[in-house]
């Protein structure tokens, strides 16, 4: 697998090669490890998994069928809860090799929980966020993460 070192300094370094099926397995798998970690439950069928293209640094699209995963599910965890979670993930993810991009303890419902990580390594970004205004919504915590640009297995990788 490259490291995003090399993709950055090289636009045709080889991509990591994942099946979308197993792409969001992962996600599934990583999201239910951030709950079990943090100690709260998930609501499964608000799951959602959206692949996106990848852009390149000028816009340009490749035809070679490489993507990104937008993966996310909530929790009905209270918002009395997101400050505990948030806090145990600024505590724990580092030691796995996440660098914390983003932060914040829940105030209220304009100053909710916000917390994002990017793992050093790979790039694959991980979120945990209050969603939801509180007023015509309730608020829950929502897990998401992230993977940088994936090729499909097989595919030829197309140059730039």
């Amino acid at each position: 697998m490259s490291s995003t070192t090399d993709r950055r300094m090289d636009p045709n370094a080889p991509l990591p090669r994942v099946d979308k099926n197993a792409a969001v397995k992962w996600a599934e798998e990583y999201t239910t490890y951030l709950a079990r970690l943090t100690g709260v439950e998930l609501d499964p069928p608000t799951a959602r998994a959206n692949f996106e293209a990848c852009l390149g640094r000028n816009d340009e699209v490749a035809i070679d069928g490489r993507y990104s995963l937008f993966y996310y599910v909530n929790s009905p965890a209270p918002v009395t809860e997101h400050t505990h979670v948030v806090r145990t993930l600024r505590r724990e993810l580092p030691q796995q090799g996440y660098e914390v991009t983003a932060y914040r303890e829940f105030e209220n419902a304009y100053a909710s929980a916000v917390f994002r990580a990017r793992d050093t390594r790979s790039s694959y970004l991980v979120t945990a966020d209050t969603v939801g205004s509180g007023r015509t919504k309730p608020q829950r915590l929502s897990f998401a993460v992230r993977t940088p640009c994936l090729l499909p297995p097989g595919a030829e990788q197309q140059q730039f």
